[in-house]
């Protein structure tokens, strides 16, 4: 038996995996479920609510019809199930260890979704883009990134289809986090600092989002993906959520007691979350930087997604779309909006919000890699120090919670920031 486990015998099982015909083969649609509909995005321009014929120079109409399908159920083509078998399913473990080191009665399981070839969750919605517009003749796409987690993923799925890509990476991250940049580049895509028309500026997800929307309006062998926020990539994502189910009864579970996401635009938080949606009794946590607050601060309203204005106005929580975050080191939570299917679940009060300040969010990732032997990105820390704190919650009233969070990936290419935090670099002033 493990000291401080209490009763959890050493031989007991930490990981559960699923074989590679079980990965689900058609994706959960969260709407059908949603206390209260979503209201349509509206027209930049005419702010009427857009039609397919909007968005089709940004998206092939596979994507447009499920952005707006109330399906409860989407096959999943079988190609993009070729490409998804490369690693899915993903494994479940249980952090035994972390459980000890925090002397907690509680039952922490993560779903690995670092285990992808870009070693986050990104793929999952970067390779059924890929497939749609390869399908529709598409033969070039544009993109923004924050950290690098998407542009990496985007340029993985574009060589999986022959598909050129160009990529408009946040300046900041752009010098934090050079070699998600030679990933990118190792992949075939091409990177820029954003915004390229402002070289002093540390760049937002808002402004690369209008540089990558501009490269691509101009031309007809050019879409746009985008790795967040819109109802098709949380679609996407919902593979790690069914998985998590069934691996949790492999697990000896029934349903876990609250389920964690970290959140900027939504696509990981919806992936692990959405598929518990109709079990009301589940507590959903979205968890942010205090950085940037959008979900626990910001106003729920119409917004548009990019700062220049070009895209669709979106029904969401929303700091300001011309909101300019600090450079702090979870890059790809740095964004002024959020996914108008999390903002109404916020909103409803089916799913609840909590923001914390950067130093506490590397305190609970090193906690986690000393203990579990992973080292987390930033983003991914999030969500493991509400884990933490849901534990630690546990303790103080002894009872046996089931805590299931999303390990989004891993932080190998974050090292940089670590070591700001191991040195005391780390500025915690801006959350």
């Amino acid at each position: 038996m493990i000291p401080g486990t209490f009763g959890i015998d050493s031989e007991v099982m930490t990981r559960w995996t699923l074989p590679p015909e079980q990965i689900p083969s058609a994706w959960f649609n969260v709407v059908p479920h949603l206390p209260s509909p979503v209201q349509p995005p509206l027209h930049p321009g005419t702010r009427e609510p857009v039609g397919p014929a909007d968005l089709a120079p940004l998206f092939p109409m596979s994507l447009i019809e499920q952005e707006v399908s109330a399906e409860p159920w989407i096959d999943v083509p079988g190609e993009v199930l070729d490409i998804l078998r490369l690693w899915r399913p993903t494994p479940l473990q249980r952090a035994v260890r972390l459980e000890q080191a925090l002397g907690t009665p509680a039952r922490i399981y993560f779903k690995d979704e670092s285990v992808s070839p870009a070693g986050s969750h990104k793929p999952n919605a970067a390779v059924p883009q890929a497939f749609y517009n390869a399908r529709e003749g598409i033969r070039r796409l544009t993109t923004e990134t924050g950290a690098g987690q998407w542009g990496t993923s985007l340029a993985f799925a574009a060589a999986q289809f022959d598909l050129e890509l160009k990529v408009y990476m946040v300046r900041a991250s752009f010098g934090q986090k050079p070699y998600r940049r030679i990933a990118i580049e190792t992949w075939g895509g091409e990177v820029v600092p954003s915004p390229v028309d402002e070289p002093d500026h540390p760049g937002s997800l808002g402004a690369a989002i209008s540089d990558a929307v501009r490269d691509c309006v101009g031309r007809d062998d050019t879409h746009y993906a985008l790795g967040s926020v819109l109802n098709h990539v949380l679609l996407h994502q919902t593979v790690v959520g069914l998985e998590a189910r069934e691996q949790l009864g492999l697990a000896g579970e029934t349903l876990p007691d609250v389920v964690i996401g970290s959140c900027g635009g939504g696509s990981n938080l919806g992936g692990i979350t959405f598929p518990f949606v109709p079990d009301e009794s589940v507590r959903l946590l979205a968890v942010e930087p205090l950085s940037c607050p959008t979900l626990t601060q910001g106003r729920y309203d119409y917004d548009f997604g990019d700062t220049a204005g070009l895209t669709p106005l979106m029904p969401m929580y929303t700091l300001g779309h011309d909101f300019v975050p600090p450079s702090i080191h979870a890059g790809g939570l740095r964004y002024h909006g959020d996914s108008p299917l999390v903002s109404s679940l916020v909103k409803d009060g089916r799913m609840e919000a909590a923001a914390y300040p950067q130093g506490k969010v590397f305190e609970a990732a090193v906690q986690f890699a000393r203990s579990e032997g992973k080292i987390p990105a930033p983003e991914t820390g999030h969500a493991i120090a509400a884990a933490i704190d849901e534990a630690l919650a546990a303790k103080e009233t002894g009872e046996e919670r089931v805590i299931l969070f999303n390990y989004s990936g891993h932080g190998f290419l974050d090292l940089a920031a670590y070591d700001d935090y191991n040195n005391g670099r780390l500025d915690d002033e801006m959350g």
